[in-house]
């Protein structure tokens, strides 16, 4: 990981890196993708330009959402009657529909944000942009 940054980098690199991660977790690698973004996140935390500062914090706090929206549907479909409930598939369907769809999104339009070298605050889950963004 060390090419990710380096001191003549503006931090895209690692922008991109983040933000295909998070959208790695959230469709086709979960939790493997998530503990890589967490290493890269650690690893960078403090050293990383703004641009990339941004991008990582943007992707651990909508990663830790997406992992929060997952429990809550769980919980609710256990309340509601349990897997073999008759609302089951209302649940899933419209968590589906709504939920992972917008994560997916903002994943997708913050992609392109951090390949153009810009930053990007995720709506309602987004931490705030640090300094110089």
């Amino acid at each position: 990981m060390p090419a990710l940054i380096d001191d003549s980098s503006d931090g895209a690199p690692t922008a991109v890196a983040a933000e295909t991660l998070y959208l790695v977790n959230l469709l086709l690698a979960p939790g493997l993708a998530f503990i890589v973004l967490v290493v890269l996140w650690w690893r960078f935390r403090k050293t990383a330009p703004p641009l990339a500062a941004a991008h990582l914090s943007q992707t651990m706090s909508g990663s830790i959402w997406a992992g929060i929206l997952l429990v809550i549907v769980n919980v609710l479909i256990l309340l509601l009657g349990g897997y073999d409930g008759p609302y089951v598939w209302a649940i899933v369907i419209t968590y589906f529909v709504i939920g992972h769809a917008l994560l997916v999104l903002c994943g997708a339009y913050g992609l392109s944000k951090a390949m153009a070298s810009q930053c990007w605050r995720y709506p309602l889950i987004g931490r705030p942009l640090p300094k110089g963004c």
